[in-house]
């Protein structure tokens, strides 16, 4: 039995590690547990087809891998300035005996969004699970500070995106597909430093429970996990350094979490293990208390 607490002793937070935005999983110093020594699959997404926006790293890259390990075919979407993160993404995926499909480009422009879902169709044979994950977030010292233009990237990267590509997703999706979207305990709890980030994550909440009830007379689930503090490459990438030396130090388990302990609670989702669960959100905050 692991101690939730000393599970990753060690691997916490030790100076102020930063990277420039987006932050990419090669280059850092303390490399996140994508789960690629422990997670064991069994079959629960066999046959499948996935596609996981921001699945070059960070959580997205721990979903695709144990997704894969489950059975399921992935597209991988990601930034071009983030290749090197997502061929070791798609080797993790291809080593797991399941085919990888990595696209570049900018979720940001619609176009590429529906991009993404015919490639999915098209390169995989159709589309089973829709993981919007991929996310922008840049601390700010206070409202004055968040310009326009940043305002426009966080909403078009994390609310936008994920309309676009659930607009183009449905209409090829058939009963007992899946759509799992990325929240945060910054829906609840939000950081003044992170106005922008909080709000968006907030809408993505109501999205879910919203779509969940139109698209569940079609057999399709729509569900969400809302992370607390986990060490991926966006944080030593967004953060101010004294933000990062004491990330997730403030939970009740005393430390961050990890993108391997994240990925089980979307293969949750994703498998028939919750075929009566929909519009609903799975917290994993390392303590914090969700209403």
């Amino acid at each position: 039995m692991a101690d939730p607490t000393e599970r990753y002793a060690g691997a916490e937070a030790q100076g102020p590690e930063q990277l420039e935005h987006p932050g990419r999983s090669a280059d850092m110093e303390r490399t996140p547990d994508y789960g690629e020594k422990t997670y064991k699959g069994s079959g629960k997404l066999n046959g499948k087809r996935a596609l996981i926006t921001g699945g070059d790293s960070g959580i997205g890259r721990a979903v695709a891998l144990a997704f894969a390990r489950e059975g399921a075919d992935v597209l991988v979407s990601y930034l071009e300035s983030e290749e090197k993160d997502a061929q070791e993404t798609c080797r993790l995926v291809e080593e797991a005996g399941c085919k990888a499909v990595a696209v570049a480009g900018d979720i940001q422009e619609e176009n590429h969004c529906r991009k993404l879902v015919s490639q999915c169709v098209s390169d995989l044979g159709g589309l089973d699970i829709l993981v919007n994950n991929a996310a922008y977030q840049m601390s700010q010292e206070g409202i004055a500070s968040i310009s326009t233009e940043q305002f426009d990237q966080v909403m078009k990267t994390n609310v936008y995106a994920m309309f676009w590509l659930c607009k183009a997703a449905v209409p090829v999706m058939k009963p007992g597909s899946t759509i799992i979207n990325s929240t945060s305990i910054q829906a609840y709890q939000p950081s003044p430093q992170l106005l922008d980030y909080a709000t968006s994550k907030a809408a993505i909440l109501n999205f879910t429970k919203g779509l969940a009830q139109e698209l569940a007379p079609k057999g399709i689930r729509v569900n969400a996990v809302a992370p607390g503090p986990v060490w991926t490459p966006l944080i030593p990438a967004t953060l101010p350094p004294e933000k990062v030396d004491q990330f997730g130090a403030d939970t009740p388990l005393g430390r961050p979490g990890q993108p391997a302990e994240l990925a089980p609670a979307y293969v949750f989702l994703a498998s028939d293990d919750s075929t009566y669960i929909t519009g609903e959100r799975i917290g994993a905050t390392g303590g914090r208390p969700l209403p």
